[in-house]
Parts: structure tokens; C-alpha cells; sequence
């Protein structure tokens, strides 16, 4: 994990209070005229080189094109979630983004008391006129990967580590599963969930415990969908000598020679383009939408064949087209 330093976890209410007050007082007078926007970075912190990260990344890509300041917060208990939504809100933030799924309901908690307020959230849906619900096909950039891994793997045993064990997750596996076995109907997926608890995406050691196991059991590529857990099994992998794919950031350049590839979602331009103005209603962002891909660059250029490049391309064209149907998880619930 990165070593930067990371906001202070302030549990007591007058403090937190305190600490979004003075962030927010830190910027010009004229900048929260301007409506200056907000995020807030959920568990795993916004150096976890995974999710929280992407939408970092978008922040910064805003601020450094809008020559403008940006609030943020990184949330170390769930209570935080509404509460730094809601102070920021009462000082005219605007707009308020959400990253990750379990800030739906504060999402929709503040929205509705503050009306005239924009606010966005990313992996989950509310329904209000003054919210845009940014979600992804994760199932079809899954796909991708899944196959990669199938046509790399030399055992036929593939394997899969979760992070917090929820539907969005399951999407994850379930597209990761179909794309492997569309190329290799016998392949084997391995498959474990870090745990139940928003600390199973920032668990490392844990993510390494599992990738370990799966090797053991033949697995030589893993994929993992788990934030700052994955940090851990990428590690693993290299220590074995095992590939592994990345997720949600292009993780490519952690370890070259060891990362098969990236399921890149692009939270980054979710965030970047809630800045710039909100949207209310649902955008889902898929292949199609670029939303989702697989990261092919120099770290990780000598691992793809050009053989792999041209079927995992195909496949994406058909996907897009509408010749290959992915599997959403959570619109099927299953997984076949």
C-alpha cells in the first residue's frame, strides 16, 4: 500500500465537522461562489491504487484543466459517509460525488434535503432529480480479461479474489468465468471473497492468503476485483511467478512482467465528467461507451500475443455489436 499520507479518521461528530469546515475554508471564497465540487473517497482510502484511485485520478484531471481547487474527504468509518456529504453540502458544495456502491443512501438522504444541490454517485442508483447514478458493465470488461487469462494459462486453472462479497462483485466473477470458458470450455475457476465487511477491500495480507491457496491448487493466473486487497495478490503472484490481472486503475505498471493485464473501469472519466456537470438520471458505461477495457501498454506488452490481442479484439467488436451476449449478474442473478 502506498505509504502517502492519508486523511485523519476523525470518529467523533464535532471533530469531523471541524475538519470538513476547515478544508472547506481553506478554499477562496470566490472558488465555493464557483460551486466548487467535492468527492468523497470511500474505505480503502484514495492511494489504493484500484477504485478509490481512478476516481482521484478524475479529480485531478479536473482541477488541473479547470486551473481550480476540489474538496475531498476519505471515509475511515461508514457514519462518515452522510456526515461529510451533509457539511459539505451546507456549505454550498456542488457538485458532490459519491464513489462506491455504499454510499447510495446517504447519496440520497442528502440529495433530497438539499434540492437545489447537484450530486453524483458511482455504483449505485438514486432516483432523484437532482442525482446521476454513473454505473458499469463490469461484466463485459470481465469477459475480456477472462479470456486472457484462459489463453494465457498453461494448467487450465484459472482463479478469481473478490473483495467485499456483494452482487457488484459477483458481476466481476460472473463475466471473468464467461470469458474464459469461451475459450476454453474445460478451464477451471477457482474463486474466493476476501470477507463480508467494507475491510475486505483494504486487506492485503488476506488477498495474498487466497491467491496463495489458489496457486496451490494449480491456478496460474489470477484476477482480482478487491480495491487495496489486491495489492496482495498481485504480490503473491510475483513471488510465485504466476500472472495476475489487475483491476478498475491500469495496475500494469506494479509489477511488469507479472500483470497479464488490467480490467480498467473508468471511474476516473465518471468523476472527471460529474465535475464538469451533472446529469441526473442512470449512464452506464460499457465497452461500447469505453467505460470498461482491457490496458494493453509496455508494461505488459511482451505478455500479450499478438494471437490473444486478435481474438480478445474480436470479442470485444462482437460484445459491442451485440453477437456476443455477456451475462449481468446482477440483472440474471446468475452465473452460467
Amino acid at each position: 500500500m502506498s505509504s502517502t499520507p492519508r486523511l485523519l479518521s476523525l470518529r467523533l461528530e464535532p471533530l469531523f465537522a471541524g475538519a470538513v469546515a476547515a478544508a472547506l475554508a481553506a478554499a477562496s471564497g470566490a472558488a465555493l461562489a464557483q460551486k466548487q465540487p467535492a468527492v468523497i473517497y470511500d474505505m480503502g482510502g484514495k492511494y489504493d491504487k484500484s477504485f478509490n484511485q481512478a476516481a482521484f485520478d478524475g479529480a485531478e484531471r479536473w482541477k488541473k484543466e479547470a486551473g481550480k481547487p476540489y474538496l475531498e474527504f476519505e471515509i475511515s468509518n461508514p457514519t462518515q459517509r452522510e456526515q461529510a456529504k451533509r457539511r459539505m453540502a451546507e456549505r454550498g458544495a456542488d457538485p458532490i460525488v459519491g464513489i462506491g456502491f455504499a454510499q447510495g443512501s446517504s447519496t440520497e438522504k442528502v440529495a433530497k434535503d438539499f434540492p437545489k444541490l447537484s450530486f453524483a454517485i458511482i455504483d449505485s442508483v438514486v432516483p432523484l432529480p437532482n442525482v446521476q447514478s454513473i454505473v458499469f458493465k463490469e461484466h463485459e470488461g470481465s469477459f475480456l480479461v477472462g479470456m486472457m487469462a484462459a489463453m494465457a494459462s498453461k494448467t487450465g486453472k484459472v482463479g478469481f479474489v473478490g473483495g467485499m462479497d456483494i452482487p457488484l462483485i459477483r458481476k466481476f466473477q460472473c463475466g471473468y468465468e464467461q470469458g474464459a470458458k469461451y475459450v476454453n470450455p474445460n478451464v477451471q475457476v477457482l474463486a474466493n471473497m476476501t470477507g463480508t465487511t467494507p475491510t475486505a477491500w483494504n486487506d492485503p495480507a488476506r488477498g495474498a492468503e487466497l491467491a496463495k491457496s489458489q496457486f496451490a491448487g494449480g491456478v496460474d493466473v489470477v484476477f482480482a476485483a478487491a480495491g487495496g486487497t489486491g495489492v496482495g495478490v498481485y504480490q503473491a503472484a510475483k513471488d510465485a511467478g504466476k500472472l495476475a490481472i489487475g483491476v478498475d486503475s491500469n495496475q500494469n505498471h506494479l509489477h511488469p512482467g507479472t500483470m497479464l493485464t488490467s480490467m480498467v473501469k473508468r471511474v476516473d472519466v465518471a468523476v472527471y465528467n460529474a465535475f464538469k456537470g451533472v446529469k441526473p438520471g442512470v449512464t452506464a458505461l460499457g465497452l461500447a461507451e469505453g467505460g470498461v477495457d482491457y490496458a494493453l501498454d509496455e508494461h505488459n506488452a511482451k505478455l500479450v500475443s499478438a494471437d490473444m490481442k486478435k481474438k480478445v479484439d474480436a470479442a470485444k467488436a462482437d460484445i459491442i455489436a451485440g453477437k456476443i451476449k455477456v451475462i449481468d449478474y446482477m440483472a440474471a442473478n446468475a452465473c452460467k
